[in-house]
């Protein structure tokens, strides 16, 4: 059984099922959704509790001695299995399998794993985890998805809003689920249930955004100026170097350039895209940027990262800072004197 973290509150309140498998690496929502599985677990009378880390060495004997030993007390029991690399071997694979076949009935089995791909789901161990019982896959949280899980999670702590307060939330806290989590319980301690507006959160909230390079990149490939803008804001807010920010521009600018003078030469965008393997999530952002800027621009983009490099260096006089958020507007579409 497959169960988006959403749906798991509801199939907790009814009987619960031998195995449970948490993956994903959204630490927030996987977290959750294995204290909420622990908690229903005891609420069904499972007292005890058993943690193992499938790390490099593991001896996948100690699960099948879990699952056979009895309790001192006889209490069912959680095993509770986290494998941190997410590829249990051939050992680990025939131990989970044999369980699978047979799941004891005083035990639950809770498994904690990161993002599997697809080639993992198709492994005979997965499919008889998910046979036998349910699978929760975590994925991260969009901007577009962001103001959503806040509206939920806020109706949640009994908090009435305006869409105004969720916008305003929303960007103070993008890229960061864990400060929108703290930021809404922080809501709720300080107003409790009911009616909050704008200008109150406005005053709560701190600004917790958090990004990463390629994000930047992205944001500037898409054309939205504004959030390129604030994404480099955060980037030097949390120290993050200018030479490691400049190197994710420059590598996709002299990727631009050449996949703009191949299209300059006649060979279609599907073509380039498949020539430079552009990943499928990434190619709406890539085809926005070949539609705005030319070969000619992109070579002139490219000659600007080598200035921004030397400024960084010292080697040229200028602020790195205002050199890069130049830099990365004019990939964004905006035009600079």
């Amino acid at each position: 059984m497959r169960l988006r973290p959403e749906q798991l509150a509801g199939h907790l309140r009814n009987p619960l099922l031998p195995i449970y498998v948490v993956s994903g690496d959204e630490p927030l929502q996987a977290g959750e959704a294995g204290d909420a599985i622990r908690e229903a677990a005891r609420g069904q009378g499972f007292a005890e509790r058993e943690v193992m880390h499938a790390e490099t060495g593991f001896d996948w004997g100690l699960l099948s001695a879990a699952a056979d030993a009895l309790s001192l007390f006889a209490d069912r029991r959680i095993l509770d299995l986290r494998i941190p690399g997410g590829k249990p071997g051939d050992a680990g694979g025939k131990a989970l399998s044999a369980y699978a076949q047979r799941p004891p009935e005083d035990n639950i089995l809770l498994i904690s794993l990161p993002r599997l791909d697809k080639r993992q789901q198709q492994s005979k161990w997965f499919k008889a985890l998910d046979a036998a019982g349910v699978v929760i896959q975590v994925w991260p949280v969009g901007p577009k998805e962001l103001p959503g899980w806040i509206s939920q999670r806020m109706r949640s702590r009994g908090l009435e809003f305006q869409p105004e307060v969720v916008r305003l939330l929303a960007d103070k806290v993008e890229g960061n689920l864990l400060a929108a989590a703290q930021e809404v319980d922080k809501l709720h301690l300080l107003f409790g249930e009911g009616a909050i507006d704008a200008g109150g959160v406005a005053l709560a909230l701190t600004d917790s955004s958090r990004f990463d390079v390629f994000e930047l990149v992205d944001t500037a490939l898409s054309g939205d100026a504004a959030r390129t803008a604030r994404i480099l804001d955060g980037l030097y807010a949390e120290g993050v170097e200018p030479v490691l920010i400049l190197w994710a521009l420059a590598r996709e600018i002299r990727s631009l350039a050449g996949m703009a003078a191949s299209m300059a030469q006649g060979t279609p965008p599907d073509q380039v895209m498949r020539e430079h393997r552009v990943w499928a999530k990434r190619q709406a952002p890539v085809r926005s940027a070949l539609q705005r800027h030319n070969a000619r621009r992109w070579e002139a983009f490219l000659a600007r990262a080598g200035r921004v490099d030397r400024t960084i260096k010292g080697a040229e006089p200028g602020n790195p800072r205002d050199e890069l958020i130049q830099l990365a507007l004019l990939v964004a579409g905006v035009r600079i004197v």
